[in-house]
């Protein structure tokens, strides 16, 4: 077992848990990527696309200064010399698949950010369904591309 990757982790969860905490006690607000994201173009009050702008420059500007400070990415990639790595499923799968994900969000109202942290965290009831929904969902789809589309890995 890998104790830095397990370590890392765990420094990610408890990053993510207080900055879900943090925004939820200083702005009243839920730390939900999709719904920041998708109300930053939109009406709203005056003075509301600061901090959503700063808390998405905070997600981009984070793995960035940890590949500066040396840190590197983890294992996101199939090599060493590669940042990100190709595709799993090709791009037209990937497109497909970003897709799916932008209609669930806004079908479900929300991501697994603010349904998953915030949500479950607050015991709300639409946001542990919804998690659920999130985790079965993808443990079948795990299952289908890997034993019965992809036939094993």
């Amino acid at each position: 077992m890998d104790w830095s990757s397990s370590l890392q982790g765990l420094m990610g969860g408890v990053l993510i848990g207080l900055s879900a905490t943090w925004l939820m006690a200083t702005l009243g607000r839920i730390a939900g990527i999709s719904g920041i994201l998708g109300t930053l173009f939109t009406v709203r009050p005056k003075g509301d696309s600061a901090w959503r702008i700063t808390f998405l420059l905070g997600l981009i500007s984070g793995p960035l200064v940890l590949v500066l400070l040396g840190g590197g990415l983890g294992n996101v990639a199939g090599t060493a010399d590669e940042v990100i790595g190709a595709p799993a499923g090709g791009m037209v799968l990937m497109l497909g698949a970003g897709l799916l994900v932008g209609l669930g969000t806004g079908l479900g109202s929300g991501c697994t950010s603010g349904h998953g942290v915030c949500g479950v965290a607050r015991l709300s009831p639409r946001s542990l369904v919804a998690t659920l929904t999130f985790l079965i969902t993808a443990i079948i789809t795990v299952y289908v591309m890997r034993h019965l589309i992809g036939g094993g890995a």
